[in-house]
Formats: structure tokens, sequence, C-alpha cells
């Protein structure tokens, strides 16, 4: 024997789940793939492009956190790898602009959106200091290399696991890479 009005009521609730997860998951693909056009636009020189981007994805993730509550959202791993790209799309876009890497104003983000995408702008600075070092401009590199030494000695502060630990060798190691570019520029002269 089964009470099949709370079947029934199991289900409408089952499909409504089903039903946000698709909006959230479309809509986060939407952000992730407008953040990874937004760090290209950066590292082709269009910050005017980049900011509109990020602008539209600000709109994006508002109304998101708007329509669902910031805990549903973050059931969704596609949200949350479109949160954490967004955040290294911003963060690099600071830094191009030469403003201090900050917390994002007017969108709830947790705190392992932030490392996570702190710690992957490290690799868009080795790719920034290496076209820096192709053009010939040494001293960008120095900047550069400065900036990645000083975000890197903030990340040593926290004790990370599992997921962002991974991130954060992966930081020490383009810090590194950085190193070894600044090392070899300076060889040179």
């Amino acid at each position: 024997m089964i009470n099949k009005k709370f079947i029934q009521q199991l289900k409408k609730e089952f499909d409504a789940h089903g039903k946000e997860r698709q909006q959230i998951i479309g809509l986060s693909n939407v952000v992730l793939h407008d953040a990874k056009k937004a760090i290209f636009s950066l590292h082709r020189g269009d910050l005017s492009g980049a900011g509109k981007t990020l602008e539209e994805i600000d709109g994006v993730l508002k109304n998101l956190q708007k329509k669902f509550s910031y805990s549903r959202l973050g059931e969704e791993g596609a949200y949350r790898a479109a949160a954490e790209e967004y955040v290294e799309a911003k963060m690099f876009f600071l830094v191009m602009t030469g403003k201090t890497v900050d917390k994002i104003k007017g969108l709830e983000v947790d705190y392992e959106s932030y490392l996570g995408g702190i710690s992957d702008l490290l690799g868009e600075l080795v790719r920034w200091a290496v076209k820096m070092a192709t053009l010939g401009k040494y001293e960008e590199v120095k900047k550069i290399h400065k900036i990645a030494d000083d975000v890197m000695a903030e990340l040593v502060e926290f004790d990370m696991r599992s997921y962002l630990r991974t991130k954060y060798d992966q930081a020490k190691g383009h810090l590194r890479k950085i190193e070894q570019i600044n090392y070899e520029i300076n060889l040179r002269k």
C-alpha cells in the first residue's frame, strides 16, 4: 500500500527540480563561455570588449541569484565551474586595468570560487608574460612577476585541501614559469 498523493507530490518536486537544473546549467554554460571570451579579449588587448562581456555576465549571474537561492545554485557543478571561471576573468580584468584584486561587488561568490579563480589567474599571467617577453616588453614581465608573487604570497596563507590544493599547486607552478621567464630575460641583458 502506498499513498498516491504523496508519490504525486514527490514527482512534482522532482520534475520542478529537474527544470530548475536545466535552467541553471544552460545559463551557467553561457557564463562559462562568455568568461573565456572575456579572457581571450584581454589577451588580445581588447579591454573594452572584455569589460562589456563581464558586465553581461554580471547581469546573467545576478538574474540567476535572484531567481534561485544561492544554496540551490551551489548544488550544480556547472554553476560552480562558471562562477570560478568568471572570478578568473574578473580578476584578470582588474589586473589588466591596473586595479586591485578584490571582492566582486553586487554578486554573492563563495570562497572556493574566489580561491579557485584567483589561483587560475596565475595561468593567465603566464600567458601574458610570455606575450610581453615575445614583444620585448621586459618591464611588463617584471610587473607581471611582481603581481604573481604578491598573489602567491597571499595564497600561501591558506591551508588548501582537495580540489583547491590542486589549484594552488598549479598556481605555484605558474609562478615558477614567470620566475623562469624573468630569469632568462635578466640573463640576456
